[in-house]
C-alpha cells in the first residue's frame, strides 16, 4: 500500500480548551507524519464555502457560527491508508458513540462540538487540503 494524505482539523472548541498539543501527540503516536500545519481563523465566507455540502441541512448556520468563533488548526497528514486511519483515530462523530481512546471520545463535548474533522475520501481530502494549503506548503 502506498502513502496517502488526508486533511485534518482541530476545531475551535479543542483549540480554545488547550487540547491542541494532546491531539497532535495522538496523531504522531498513530503513525501519521504532519506534512503541513497552520493555525487560522475562518471567516464566515470561508466556513460557508468549506461546509457548502451541508448548506441545506438544518445545522448549517450553527456549524458556520461554531467554525468562525475562534482559531482552528488545519493539518495535512500522511501515512498508509491515511483517510481511513485518521477517521478511526478521530472516532465517531457523536462522542457518545466513539470508541475509548479516540480523539472525540477523549476531547469532544457533543455531536455539534466534536473537536476534530477529517476528510471522508481521498478525493475529498485533495479538495480540502487545497482549500487551506498551496502545493508549495506541503513538505
Amino acid at each position: 500500500m502506498s502513502l496517502e494524505r488526508t486533511y485534518a482539523m482541530i476545531k475551535p472548541d479543542a483549540v480554545a480548551a488547550g487540547q491542541t498539543g494532546q491531539i497532535l501527540a495522538l496523531i504522531e503516536q498513530n503513525g501519521f507524519r504532519i506534512v503541513a500545519m497552520r493555525k487560522l481563523q475562518m471567516t464566515q465566507a470561508q466556513a460557508e464555502s468549506f461546509y457548502g455540502v451541508h448548506k441545506e441541512r438544518p445545522f448549517f448556520k450553527s456549524l458556520v457560527a461554531f467554525m468562525t468563533e475562534g482559531p482552528f488548526v488545519a493539518l495535512v497528514l500522511e501515512r498508509e491508508n491515511a483517510v481511513a486511519m485518521w477517521r478511526e483515530v478521530m472516532g465517531a462523530t457523536n462522542p457518545a458513540n466513539a470508541t475509548a481512546g479516540t480523539v472525540r471520545k477523549m476531547f469532544a463535548a457533543s455531536i455539534e462540538r466534536n473537536c476534530a474533522h477529517g476528510s471522508d475520501a481521498p478525493e475529498t481530502a485533495a479538495v480540502e487540503v487545497g482549500f487551506f494549503f498551496s502545493a508549495s506548503e506541503l513538505i
